[in-house]
C-alpha cells in the first residue's frame, strides 16, 4: 500500500473504541493536540474506514474487546494489507499472554487501561514520528534509480547464510528489502511484518554483540525492559525459521545463556550449546513467572 507522508497539520488517527465516554475523551484530547481523529465503535467499521482511507491514516489506536469482532482480528486484517501503519493497542487486558498475542498479530505498542493521558500522547507522538521518518526514507529511495538498495533496503553482511550442503557461505543469498518488507532467502521471498522487520533490522545493525531481551523490549517494542513477556522469544523463533537452515540448531541468531541473543554474520561451526541455552531460558521463565531474569534487567 502506498502511504502519504504525514504532515503536522494532517496526521490522521483511526480510533477504535466501543466505550463511548472513553472514546469521546481520547478523541477530544487528540484533537486538542492537533490530530484529525476518526472514531468507530466496532471492528467491521474500523476495517471499512481503513480500507477506504488507508493512505491518509497515520496511526490506529485499537481496543481489543470490541462487539462482533475482536481487536486481534482487526489488527491481523490490517496487517494483511499494510505492514507499515503503526498500531497501538489500548486495552484493559493486562496479562502477559494478552500482550504477547497483541504483538504476534502485528501491534507496535500495547498500553493497558487505566492509563495516563500524558503517556498515551507520548506514545502517539513517537509512533507517528517513526512513521514520518520511515515514509520519508521510502520516498527518497523511490525517487532515485535503484530504489531497492535505498536507505530502507539493507543486505545482510557478506556470508550471511550457511550453504545447505557444506560449511561454506553463499554471498548475497539472504537480503532484507525494507522498502518492500521482504526477506529474500535464495529463491524464496518471505513477506515480513512491521515488527519482524524492526527486530531483524536491530540485530543487523548490532552484529556480534549480545542484545538482551530488555534492550529489545525498550528499543524495538517501546516497552519497559522489566516487562514479563514471551513476545521476544517468540519473535526470535520466528526469525530463525526464516533465516536459519536448521532453526533448532541456529548458527546466526544464537542464544547467550542468561544474557540474551547475538547475531553472527559469520557463525562458528559448532553451536551445540544453543539448544541447551534455549531450554535453560524456557525453564527459567516457566519455573517462576514473576521472576526477573538477568537478561530482563
Amino acid at each position: 500500500m502506498s502511504r502519504q507522508s504525514p504532515k503536522h497539520d494532517s496526521e490522521r488517527i483511526l480510533l477504535v473504541e466501543d466505550e463511548l465516554h472513553l472514546a469521546t475523551g481520547i478523541k477530544f484530547n487528540l484533537e486538542a493536540e492537533g490530530y484529525q481523529v476518526t472514531a468507530v465503535a466496532d471492528g467491521s467499521s474500523a476495517l471499512r474506514v481503513f480500507r477506504e482511507e488507508h493512505a491518509q491514516i497515520n496511526l490506529v489506536i485499537l481496543d481489543l474487546m470490541l462487539p462482533g469482532m475482536s481487536g486481534y482480528t482487526v489488527c491481523e486484517e490490517i496487517r494483511k494489507s499494510d505492514a507499515e501503519v503503526p498500531i497501538l493497542i489500548l486495552s484493559a487486558r493486562s496479562l502477559s499472554e494478552d500482550r504477547t498475542r497483541g504483538f504476534d498479530v502485528g501491534a507496535d505498542q500495547y498500553l493497558t487501561k487505566p492509563f495516563e493521558l500524558d503517556e498515551l500522547l507520548s506514545r502517539v507522538r513517537r509512533l507517528i514520528t517513526r512513521l514520518r521518518r520511515s515514509t520519508a526514507a521510502g520516498d527518497r529511495a523511490a525517487a532515485s534509480e535503484g530504489a531497492m538498495a535505498g536507505d530502507r533496503a539493507m543486505e545482510l553482511p557478506t556470508n550471511t547464510m550457511l550453504a545447505a550442503d557444506s560449511d561454506t557461505f553463499d554471498q548475497g543469498r539472504v537480503r532484507v528489502d525494507g522498502d518492500r518488507y521482504q526477506l529474500h532467502v535464495g529463491d524464496q521471498v518471505e513477506q515480513l511484518t512491521s515488527r519482524e522487520l524492526q527486530v531483524l533490522r536491530y540485530f543487523l545493525t548490532h552484529p556480534d554483540r549480545v542484545v538482551s531481551r530488555s534492550e529489545l523490549l525498550e528499543e524495538v517494542w517501546g516497552q519497559p525492559g522489566y516487562l514479563q513477556t514471551r513476545a521476544v522469544d517468540q519473535f526470535i523463533r520466528r526469525l530463525r525459521k526464516l533465516i536459519e537452515i536448521n532453526p533448532s540448531d541456529p548458527r546466526h541468531l544464537v542464544t547467550v545463556r542468561d544474557a540474551g541473543y547475538r547475531f553472527l554474520p559469520e557463525p562458528v561451526l559448532l553451536q551445540s550449546t544453543n539448544q541447551d541455552s534455549e531450554n535453560h531460558d524456557s525453564e527459567n521463565h516457566h519455573s517462576d513467572p514473576n521472576a526477573r531474569t538477568s537478561c530482563d534487567e
